[in-house]
Formats: structure tokens, sequence, C-alpha cells
């Protein structure tokens, strides 16, 4: 399925498929060849109508009473989401956060791969967290221009959130993945995700109440 002709989905659709991609690829691993949606949906504990139809959002097409054959399953999930090429991205904040995400192993399996990180404290410019050189942010602009990178992720401080936001631009980053509270502006043309951990935490919280209530 081209750029072109492939078909968009709504955010459910897009959190659920990870979660199909891990399974599938532990399946893999296990040595199966097939996988079929009522399986992938047992295993997840969702309706199989809504597991059918994410699959078949991503093009790929299953044999009668098989199932999607694995590696082709996985490679248009991969494909779907473009996690099939890992593209580099810059991180700009290295407080506790920044660091943390600069450790974790696991985004090169999700098709990102962050180069390099940026901060404006000069007791770290020029040391290395988790094998990334930490630069100057004043740096990062002309760096993102230079080498292309489309892909931010945004972990300063609510009060330079903005500004900063303004400097990926200006380095012609298209995509932000904001873990600040701040809600940015940007141009229609740049992709913004933020993640809300405090929205998260209040429903972890608000389950842990309820349902803590109904087993007392």
């Amino acid at each position: 399925m081209s750029r072109m002709e492939q078909r968009t989905a709504g955010v459910p659709t897009l959190k659920r498929l990870p979660l199909y991609l891990r399974l599938l690829r532990k399946m893999k691993e296990q040595g199966e060849e097939y996988a079929s949606g009522a399986v992938v949906a047992r295993e997840l504990g969702l309706d199989p109508i809504v597991v059918r139809k994410d699959l078949a959002i991503t093009g790929a097409v299953g044999r009668p009473r098989l199932g999607f054959p694995m590696d082709e399953i996985i490679s248009a999930i991969e494909d779907f989401l473009g996690w099939s090429n890992t593209s580099d991205a810059f991180l700009v904040g290295v407080g506790n956060l920044g660091r943390a995400l600069l450790g974790y192993q696991g985004f090169e399996q999700h098709g990102m791969k962050i180069v390099a990180a940026f901060d404006s404290n000069p007791d770290i410019i020029g040391t290395k967290v988790h094998g990334r050189p930490i630069m100057d942010i004043k740096k990062m602009p002309a760096l993102a221009k230079r080498m292309h990178v489309q892909l931010g992720v945004l972990t300063v401080t609510a009060s330079v959130a903005q500004k900063v936001a303004d400097m990926m631009i200006e380095g012609g980053i298209r995509a932000i993945w904001n873990f600040t509270p701040t809600t940015l502006v940007v141009p229609e043309n740049v992709i913004l995700q933020r993640e809300e951990l405090a929205s998260s935490l209040a429903v972890l919280s608000h389950r842990l109440l309820v349902e803590g209530g109904r087993k007392s």
C-alpha cells in the first residue's frame, strides 16, 4: 500500500497497533508462522471485530483458516505506523525525564532513534548521557537543518517550552513529541503530540479508587 493509497486510522486504532505488534513479535519468536485476528483478540482481551478492522486497515491480507502470515502482518503494521525506517530525533531538555527517555532502549524498535540531546545547562553541555552527546541548545536549529532531523522530543520546563518549540520549527523539525504541560502554538504543517502524564495518572488513580472500593 503506497503512501497515497494508505488509509488513515483513528487514535484508538493507532494506540492498539503497537500492542498487536508486540504480541506478534513474541509469537514469531515462539515459532508461530501465522496469526489470526481471533487469536490476537483472545490474547489481548479485545473484541475480535475491533482487532479484525484494525489489522485490515494496514492492508495485510489473511489466508483462509490460517490467518495472517506472521512476517507479512508484522511488516504491514510497521509500514503503516512508519516504523520500518528509523527516524533520527533530537531531544531537548536533559533533566530527569529527558535522561530517562535517553536511556530507553525500545524507541528504535518503534521507528525513532534519538541521536543527540540539547540543554542550556553549562554543567552538562559537552558530556554524554547514555551514549548521546549533550550539546548547547543554541546549536540545535542549525544542526537539525544540516542533519535533516524532522522529529523533536521536548522535555524542557514549561516556562521555556514554547520558545524551544519555536527553535525546533526554525530548524525544520516537523513533528514534536511534547512531554511538557504547556499547550504549544505551532504552524498547521507541524505535527504535535502531547503526552498528558497528569491525565493518565488521573485515570489510574480514579480506577484504583473505584476498583479498590469494590474489593473492600
